[in-house]
């Protein structure tokens, strides 16, 4: 498969379109931001660490049902996906508070939640990608009711079995970010990645943040806790 030109190029990852027209290559860098852009850095050998974790999750979850945009790693930093058109919309899953949840609605970090929260945000950086409701996902156009029933009975199995996976390995799931896309023929598919920069992960017994936490709080160790994420997924 032939690399052609660069199609796009957003915080953490670059497009490039291939000689076959429904696949593309996606090229991991080792940029970090935080606060929708406002604050940027690098982690070493953050883009290696996001490429493996994904695809090693991605692969996961397609052999238990969910379809997703991965295709083949062909390098440590390049994936071949397929083509999709992304649906504007962030799915935000929560087992656990943290973050903005716990600003929002003055719930001290760390406190189990009684039920999995589903929530949704329309991305649109120069918005700050603002919370939206079911309502307005259908009213702007973003997904149909049927496409959204579809992408939050996704969401909860992902989590499903996600949390399943990773409590094995001494992880404990706190919230992550979704992103879906559409196929050319309407397929919706799981997009984008899952990897620490868009995951909580923390120790189980410990609770230290093992995620890109530890970059937006200036805590250190960033790249210490995404290596450890790769040695407890992969072995490495």
């Amino acid at each position: 498969m032939k690399k052609l030109e660069q199609l796009y190029e957003g915080k953490a990852k670059k497009v490039f379109a291939t000689d076959t027209p429904q696949l593309l290559i996606v090229d991991y860098k080792d940029d970090a931001t935080a606060f929708n852009g406002e604050k940027k850095g690098t982690i070493a050998g953050k883009g290696v660490i996001n490429n493996r974790v994904t695809n090693h999750l991605m692969k996961l979850l397609e052999s238990k049902g969910i379809p997703t945009h991965f295709v083949e790693e062909i390098s440590e930093r390049e994936t071949v996906v397929k083509r999709v058109k992304i649906i504007l919309l962030e799915v935000i899953v929560r087992n656990i508070a943290a973050g903005s949840l716990s600003k929002r609605l003055g719930i001290p970090e760390g406190t189990k939640l009684a039920s999995t929260v589903l929530e949704y945000c329309y991305k649109d950086d120069a918005l700050g990608d603002p919370i939206v409701n079911d309502y307005h996902i259908v009213a702007l156009n973003l997904a149909t009711k049927a496409e959204l029933e579809k992408i939050a009975d996704y969401s909860f199995k992902i989590n499903q079995i996600l949390s399943d996976y990773l409590k094995d390995l001494g992880i404990e799931l706190i919230d992550f970010k979704l992103e879906f896309g559409r196929t050319s023929d309407g397929t919706i598919v799981l997009a984008d990645e899952i990897s620490p920069d868009t995951c909580r992960f923390w120790d189980s017994k410990t609770g230290e943040k093992l995620d890109k936490d530890r970059f937006r709080r200036d805590m250190g160790g960033v790249e210490d806790a995404y290596k450890e994420i790769l040695k407890r997924l992969l072995g490495e």
